[in-house]
C-alpha cells in the first residue's frame, strides 16, 4: 500500500500533521492595539470545515497550546498559570504568564489566552498586555458565545494569578 493510500489518523491539533493543517486554516478575526508600549489583543479562529474534523473539549488544551506556541518565538515566557473555567455551558481554557521580548529584558508584558470550542470552530482570544490597564480591558471584555452573552471573557478569579494580581492595591 502506498503511503498516500493509507488512512489518515484522527489527530488533534497541534500534533505535527494537525498543526500544519491547523496553521493553514487558522484565521485572525481581530487584531487591536493601544498605548505605548502597546497592549495587543488578537482573536484566532480555527473553522472545522477547513480543518476537516471537529474538535471537542477533550482537544481544547492541545488546540490552545498550539495557538499560543508562536508567542514563544518572540517572548521569553515565565511563571505560566493554567486554568479551566466555564462561561455558561462553554468550557474555557486559560493561561496567564509573564513575558519579556527576547533580547529585551526590560520589556515586561503579561500574556493571557482564553480558548473554547464552539459548534463551527475553535477560538482563542490572546492579549499581550503592557500594563495592568491593558490586561483589565482584555479580561473584562464582554463576549457572546453562540448567542450566550457574558460580561467578561475571563471572569474575576477564573485564572488564579489574575485573581491575585487584582487583589493587590
Amino acid at each position: 500500500m502506498l503511503a498516500s493510500e493509507m488512512a489518515q489518523p484522527d489527530v488533534p491539533y497541534p500534533t505535527v500533521m494537525g498543526s500544519k493543517k491547523g496553521n493553514a486554516c487558522a484565521q485572525v478575526e481581530l487584531t487591536a492595539r493601544h498605548g505605548t508600549p502597546a497592549s495587543v489583543v488578537v482573536v484566532v479562529v480555527l473553522p472545522f470545515d477547513c480543518y476537516g474534523q471537529q474538535l471537542t473539549d477533550k482537544n481544547l488544551a492541545d488546540f490552545a497550546a498550539g495557538a499560543s506556541e508562536g508567542l514563544k518565538q518572540t517572548f521569553d515566557i515565565a511563571d505560566p498559570v493554567l486554568a479551566n473555567y466555564s462561561l455558561g455551558s462553554h468550557t474555557m481554557w486559560g493561561e496567564r504568564a509573564n513575558a519579556t521580548v527576547k533580547g529585551q529584558p526590560g520589556s515586561k508584558y503579561t500574556l493571557e489566552i482564553a480558548c473554547t470550542v464552539l459548534g463551527k470552530g475553535a477560538v482563542c482570544w490572546m492579549t499581550i498586555a503592557a500594563d495592568a490597564a491593558g490586561l483589565a480591558v482584555f479580561e473584562k471584555q464582554a463576549v457572546t458565545l453562540e448567542g450566550d452573552v457574558f460580561d467578561a471573557i475571563v471572569p474575576a478569579g477564573a485564572i488564579p494569578a489574575a485573581a491575585a494580581a487584582q487583589s493587590k492595591p
